[in-house]
């Protein structure tokens, strides 16, 4: 979710709402240990880490919203520019004004999805096939803002959350004309708040599972037969300034959220409780994403709001969760 001038409010109302939110369950231990900082990135060069996807050797590619970038980190912490959006003479992104790299997914074959938005014709969906340029594969409306992406190779389809219009698009993965998927008032921004409805966006078991940043939701959309979707159902709530999110295992409802405004991330239940597990005194600088691979959990913060030390952070999940 990039930083906006005017919504300075957020953090602290995201902070008072995750407190009363967040109850611990009993006997609980910690969820995650280790957390430490695997690399620090230049704010002012724009290096913002908004999305991330993994690699099979365990790096983390990540987009950096307001440098147009996608980027590839090592373990160790070594960074390298894989691709850079063509710039926009004249972006008019709604909220945000400027041209901005957002959600990202990666094919088996190796090659990365990201949602790209400007306010004209550059918004939608663009690929960069290993070793090519950046291509844009899809257009959706300028007047909105195509935020979390996911890829689902068995269908052949991608999702984006578009974070302005409150819609879910399904774009075919090979490229072509975008559907409105899903929508309605779950989905949408709250009129009196950030402007940022639905946002991250996963497909989990089949079906899609999106958040709310404005509504503090998280929420699940079945996939009906022929491919349209089910009604909207609420998974949890109370997750004030959510961000994207990943799952916990491969078999479970058990997730991890970032909450940007807060700086924290949460372990969500699937029966909607949550705790929070990672917060600023671990290294978060208003986290935007979360993937976790083999019990490693990654969590990019992108310090739109300290406007301090964005960064990449891994800890190490310390319990099984439907694996």
């Amino acid at each position: 979710m990039p930083r906006l001038p005017y919504l300075a409010h957020l953090a602290t109302a995201a902070v008072a709402l995750g407190a009363l939110a967040a109850a611990p369950a009993p006997g609980d231990g910690p969820a995650l240990s280790r957390p430490h900082i695997v690399a620090h990135f230049d704010l002012a060069a724009g290096q913002t880490p908004e999305n991330i996807a993994l690699e099979p050797d365990g790096s983390a590619d990540l987009t950096f919203a307001q440098a147009r970038q996608v980027a590839n980190v090592t373990l160790h912490g070594r960074t390298r520019i894989l691709a850079t959006l063509p710039a926009e003479a004249h972006p008019d992104t709604p909220l945000v004004h400027s041209a901005i790299v957002l959600g990202l997914a990666r094919a088996h074959d190796g090659t990365l999805y990201v949602a790209y938005a400007t306010g004209t014709s550059k918004t939608g969906i663009w690929r960069i096939a290993p070793g090519d340029r950046p291509r844009q594969i899809a257009k959706l409306p300028a007047d909105g803002l195509p935020n979390g992406l996911a890829l689902d190779e068995r269908h052949g389809v991608l999702y984006t959350a578009d974070s302005v219009l409150g819609t879910v698009w399904r774009v075919p993965q090979d490229g072509g004309k975008p559907l409105a998927w899903a929508g309605g008032t779950a989905l949408d921004p709250v009129p009196s708040g950030s402007g940022f409805g639905v946002n991250g966006i996963k497909v989990h078991h089949g079906d899609v599972w999106v958040s709310n940043t404005d509504q503090g939701t998280l929420l699940r959309i079945p996939v009906r037969e022929d491919g349209s979707a089910g009604p909207i159902e609420t998974r949890a709530t109370g997750l004030g300034g959510i961000d994207d999110f990943g799952f916990v295992g491969r078999h479970g409802d058990t997730l991890l959220a970032a909450l940007n405004g807060s700086g924290e991330v949460a372990l969500v239940r699937p029966d909607g409780s949550h705790t929070v597990v990672l917060t600023a005194d671990d290294g978060l600088s208003n986290p935007t994403s979360v993937v976790v691979r083999d019990r490693n959990v990654y969590v990019p913060s992108a310090a739109y709001f300290t406007m301090k030390d964005p960064n990449l952070l891994l800890a190490r999940l310390h319990h099984r969760f439907g694996d």
